[in-house]
């Protein structure tokens, strides 16, 4: 990887001139038959002093390097030279100092048998004591060290010090954090990006102080905030708090710990205590004191703030476990990017209503991000059966039949106050539907219709809408079937439907079967990856003649593909390509006419972030072998709410097949039905003995599925 080295005649105009030349002709080779910089690198920093000047320009980046180089040379210190090889500005440039030459800056001594000078770079940030790393410093250091290792005339190893190791410096200051192999500077690991110094010093204290608490776990010291960090910040609290042996999870035990003390951070007089407050906040990105132990007015400050994020009160009774509870979670209670202030003041008053007014046993403070998640989802259904006349220790959050009958009773009726709310909001949750249409139009919920009492026009419509494009009976009325739909991907589980999908055989008898049951139309696979020698076997693919008797008993059907779609690994754009070959094979064996849609599934509960790594890549395989045999059939995907948008968006699938019976993934919670359903998965029941059936609600106008086979 090229990067540019400026070389010292940048800086060399700076220093005094009776240096200059020297300055200007560059380093003098070393005469020393002991360099041989094969360790790796040592971190530095230009230490404390002249915290004034954040080194606006270059120009005062380079006149810093001068500054050095004329202190370097006042002395015999460094060998008549600038004693760091290269040194780095929050620009991101890199200046050359001792070059590859031996640099004498990393103190003298050993490591390993290598001296700290001959056998190490020396590599200096220009950053003072309260200053920090920029992320242009942070990748410039990564590059250098990587040019360091694969292309400099001397290279060097894989080793990553801070000047303080073994020596007693602060340096090299807030880039303490990376100066470690497998840190966001190692070429060698994946670029994290900058740290938070308040982050790492917290998890520094923590596993150094928690190191032997029975059952503590360690947290990674990167300065990024995350689950391990909070949860051994977790597990500090239990053992100051008398819990042990210390676990993962802030649960009854903890919760009633904390209940007991009944000790605010401002009147707590264990300082260790105080200091796992302070860094929770600062986890949580939340400002505290920066005396860690001591509880003052910005840390005070910062805590009330929190209470006001979470929809509550300042010192509201009752409180301060749930607040200790949200400080050890990622729970996050600010809006984040890409959250909806509407989605947010539900949120809030979820917490307040629920969790500090009705005071629910069952439910803890919701997330306030603007972000419709799981957690929100179990927050909201048990705030609906409250309202729907649930005893509160029966409230779990389940939507089960007690839940069930409440909204076919009271839930049916006229609504009034919270429970009118709290339908509007999941309106609001739903939001877009779509209008038909080519192309179909979104049409959002007005935030205005949540909190009044009026039956608005807009919210009417709204909700006919909705029923409409969800295939439900569009009554207007906040009827069970609305609400189920409203409230879970599977909706009313028990509505009508004419498709379905199974790993059995159709013979004949079943197909008639099917009909008679009023099923129209049976998703059916077209291979299956494991060998009838397998324990695992199902024998689910399309057997030779079975189209056509699907096709004679008076029904249709649709093409399915899965090779064990239920693990990440199998997601890969060279496997997409592959499978949409045999897939395609299949589809000619099978006589499937050009044009049908076949469903390649994702069938588990694939996050944002495995959707860009590796499901997107996956179809865009598909994508590509179906180009380039000229598109003799489009596809379609299988899979959550959120993997059918998305992949229909930004790849192209044409329908969507909806997992919508697998209600608790999280990619089914807080998002609309895709725009392009074609059929929505909503129970899995036995329809027979031995033969188990996915029941599909088939969306009117949208795939035809197969029909007649091609001749």
């Amino acid at each position: 990887m090229p990067i540019t080295i400026n070389s010292r005649a940048t800086w060399a105009p700076y220093v005094p001139a009776d240096k200059r030349d020297h300055a200007i002709y560059g380093p003098i080779p070393s005469s020393n038959p002991e360099w041989n910089p094969v360790g790796g690198v040592f971190i530095h920093y230009r230490g404390g002093g002249g915290e004034e000047n954040d080194y606006p320009t270059e120009e005062d980046c380079r006149r810093d390097v001068a500054a050095v180089y004329d202190m370097h040379t006042s002395n015999d210190d460094f060998e008549g030279d600038i004693g760091y090889n290269f040194l780095i500005c929050k620009h991101g440039n890199i200046y050359e100092g001792r070059g590859y030459e031996r640099g004498e800056a990393n103190a003298p001594g050993y490591i390993n048998g290598l001296g700290r000078n001959a056998g190490f770079y020396s590599i200096c940030a220009l950053m003072r004591l309260n200053h920090t790393p920029s992320e242009p410093m942070l990748q410039a250091y990564r590059a250098l060290i990587k040019h360091l290792r694969e292309e400099a005339p001397r290279r060097t190893g894989l080793q990553i010090y801070p000047h303080s190791f073994g020596y007693d410096t602060q340096c090299p200051g807030h880039l303490h954090m990376y100066a470690k192999p497998g840190s966001t500077i190692d070429p060698a690991a994946p670029w994290i990006g900058a740290g938070d110094v308040h982050v790492y010093a917290a998890q520094k204290w923590v596993n150094a102080t928690y190191a032997s608490a029975p059952g503590y776990i360690s947290c990674p010291e990167n300065g990024k905030t995350g689950w391990s960090t909070v949860l051994s910040l977790t597990q500090a609290l239990q053992h100051e708090l008398g819990i042990s042996p210390t676990v993962q999870s802030f649960g009854p035990g903890t919760f009633e710990a904390v209940k007991q003390r009944n000790t605010l951070p401002g009147n707590e007089p264990k300082p260790n205590l105080v200091r796992i407050y302070n860094s929770a906040l600062f986890c949580k990105g939340y400002w505290a004191s920066t005396n860690y132990f001591l509880w003052n007015t910005a840390s005070q400050s910062s805590l009330e703030q929190l209470y006001r994020d979470a929809g509550l009160t300042y010192n509201q009774a009752g409180m301060w476990p749930h607040i200790v509870k949200a400080l050890m979670r990622m729970d996050q209670f600010q809006l984040v990017p890409g959250g909806d202030i509407n989605i947010q003041n539900v949120q809030k008053r979820l917490n307040s209503r629920y969790v500090a007014g009705v005071r629910i046993p069952a439910m803890g403070l919701v997330p306030c991000d603007g972000i419709y998640s799981r957690d929100v989802q179990q927050g909201f259904m048990m705030a609906v059966q409250y309202e729907i006349g649930i005893a509160l220790n029966s409230i779990n959050g389940y939507f089960g039949p007690g839940t069930q009958s409440g909204l076919r009773g009271r839930g049916s009726g006229t609504l009034t106050g919270d429970l009118r709310y709290l339908f509007r909001s999941a309106c609001y949750f739903n939001s877009p539907t779509m209008l038909p249409g080519n192309p179909q139009v979104p049409l959002m919920y007005r935030p205005e219709d949540i909190g009044t009492d009026t039956l608005t026009s807009t919210h009417l419509s709204w909700v006919q809408a909705f029923q409409r494009f969800s295939q439900i009976p569009v009554t207007g009325h906040n009827d069970y079937t609305t609400w189920a739909q409203l409230l879970v991907s599977s909706g009313d589980t028990d509505r009508p439907a004419t498709g379905c999908d199974c790993i059995t055989e159709i013979t004949a008898t079943r197909a008639a079967a099917l009909k008679a049951a009023g099923y129209r139309i049976v998703g059916r696979y077209l291979d299956e990856h494991l060998p009838p020698t397998d324990p695992y076997y199902l024998g689910k693919a399309l057997k030779p003649g079975e189209p056509q008797t699907i096709l004679n008993a008076g029904m249709r059907f649709f093409p399915i593909f899965q090779y064990n779609g239920r693990e990440l690994f199998n997601f890969t754009y060279e496997k997409g390509f592959d499978q949409a070959w045999i897939a395609y094979q299949k589809s000619l064996e099978h006589r499937i006419p050009a044009g049908t849609c076949i469903y390649f599934a994702v069938d588990y509960d694939a996050m944002d972030s495995e959707i860009d790594s590796n499901i997107k890549p996956y179809f865009e395989g598909v994508k590509t072998l179906l180009t380039n045999h000229g598109n003799p059939y489009t596809f379609g995907v299988y899979g959550s709410r959120n993997v059918c948008s998305r992949i229909s968006h930004e790849v192209g699938a044409r329908w969507s097949l909806v997992s919508g019976m697998s209600w608790g993934f999280s990619g089914n919670l807080g998002y609309p039905l895709p725009a392009n359903w074609s059929f929505n998965q909503i129970k899995e029941y036995m329809f027979q003995s031995n033969w188990g059936l996915d029941h599909n609600v088939w969306r009117d106008g949208s795939d035809p599925g197969v029909s007649a086979l091609s001749d």
